[in-house]
């Protein structure tokens, strides 16, 4: 069965700096026409820093949409033309200070699959090494580390709920244990 919706017509709603909000009217596969708003994203890199004993680097930061301060993991947008490694060793400098001497694609997640076409690249990053962040003068954020295990239970007590962080935590949990890491 085809579940394809075919694009009649596309407009755009809002243009900001990052984001693009659009409303097609699309043909659906019974005939029938509808309409589709969803935001276009740039993408973005998530990463999940190892340090040499295990721990995971996190931060702390305040989201202005939900206004409050979240539990995340290193990430951020992808630039145009960019590579997405590239995206994820300069957001890991920018934030935390750290570079790391070996990365690993994880794997990839939508996380907003009904109103948004954001991709999110995610990556494991080990063999750290510390040096001086380099933040924007507007990003403001805690960095600190944790066991892997406690970043897991702090998910089971809903005191992790970021989705980005959650699944690359999962993914890079799953990913270091058939490896013994």
């Amino acid at each position: 069965m085809d579940l394809t919706e075919h694009c009649i017509d596309s407009e755009t709603m809002a243009q900001g700096d990052m984001l693009m909000v659009k409303r097609d009217s699309v043909r659906l596969p019974d005939g029938n026409i509808s309409y589709r708003e969803y935001v276009m994203h740039p993408g973005a890199v998530v990463i999940v820093p190892l340090l040499p004993n295990g721990n995971v680097v996190l931060e702390r930061q305040f989201r202005y949409p939900l206004h409050q301060v979240f539990i995340e993991l290193p990430a951020g947008k992808i630039d145009p033309d960019e590579d997405v490694l590239k995206t994820g060793q300069r957001e890991l400098l920018e934030e935390t200070g750290y570079t790391a001497q070996h990365w690993v694609k994880l794997g990839i997640q939508h996380p907003c699959i009904g109103y948004s076409n954001e991709v999110i690249h995610i990556y494991l990053a080990e063999n750290l090494t510390a040096g001086e962040h380099q933040r924007d003068d507007d990003e403001m954020l805690e960095v600190f580390d944790l066991k892997m295990e406690d970043c897991l239970a702090m998910i089971q007590r809903g005191e992790i709920t970021d989705s980005k962080t959650i699944v690359a935590l999962f993914m890079a949990e799953q990913y270091r244990q058939p490896h013994g890491r």
